[in-house]
């Protein structure tokens, strides 16, 4: 691997949106650093190059938003989302590489649809609170994507959006789950091998991007419009998602 100005670029600006989405806008774009960082990276290198960084950026949003989380949003996402984390473990061990890049392409292209769909008002979103039972199955969606790809967000976020919490509420909520949820992956990831020196020795170089998008996300959450945030990473998925499916499939 050559740090060259071009990787670090492009890692840099993954990474730095990530920790923005995931301080300050939900999470519900912070699995936009995996696509970017597997057009410079092998698709499963780049998933377990992001894992300590997206520890890191936990680290600070706990620090931020510490007890201030729905504990039973809480533990109902998380009951779900391990069983995910152990399915998607299981597929992983036999699968090509291009898989998951198409996975992860396809997950990103998805998302900025729906959001899309969303917008047009072709798709309605739910007002009335969803049951526990379908918070149970968003925290499987959640473990198995965020085992895949860190998108974890959207299905996590689909459930939350309709229990009508608080916006701190909502954000702490987000951040606690998804702490355990990247912790119990860390564990796997290690138990699969999927940590390696190169992976790293990038983590290093990455590390002080992803601790000052974290902080930059708490002030950003009152600061930016949620509008033009998500509208500049919906662009960055939708060039990510299309080259790494064009390459999965070529």
């Amino acid at each position: 691997m050559q740090f060259d100005l071009f990787f670090l670029s492009v890692a840099s600006i993954g990474v730095l949106v990530a920790a923005v989405s995931k301080t300050g806008f939900g999470g519900g774009a912070s699995f936009a650093a995996t696509p970017i960082l597997a057009l410079v990276l092998e698709p499963g290198l780049a998933v377990s190059v992001m894992l300590p960084l997206l520890m890191l950026m936990d680290v600070t949003g706990l620090k931020a938003y510490w007890g201030k989380w729905s504990l039973r949003e809480f533990r109902i996402l998380c009951t779900g989302a391990m069983p995910g984390i152990f399915l998607a473990a299981a597929v992983y061990g036999f699968a090509d590489p291009n898989v998951f890049r198409f996975l992860i392409g396809a997950i990103a292209l998805l998302f900025v649809g729906f959001q899309a769909a969303v917008a047009q008002g072709w798709v309605k979103a739910r007002t009335d609170p969803l049951p526990p039972r379908i918070g149970l199955l968003s925290g499987l969606g959640a473990g198995f994507t965020s085992f895949v790809a860190h998108a974890g967000g959207p299905p996590t976020l689909m459930y939350l959006l309709s229990q009508g919490l608080p916006k701190v509420m909502f954000q702490a909520t987000t951040v606690a789950m998804f702490s355990v949820v990247n912790a119990v992956k860390a564990v796997v990831y290690t138990g699969l091998g999927m940590f390696t020196l190169e992976g790293m020795t990038i983590v290093l170089w990455l590390a002080p991007v992803a601790v000052l998008g974290a902080i930059l996300g708490v002030f950003a959450n009152r600061l930016l419009s949620d509008r033009l945030f998500f509208g500049i990473t919906y662009v960055l998925l939708t060039i990510a998602g299309s080259k790494l499916i064009w390459d999965a499939l070529a």
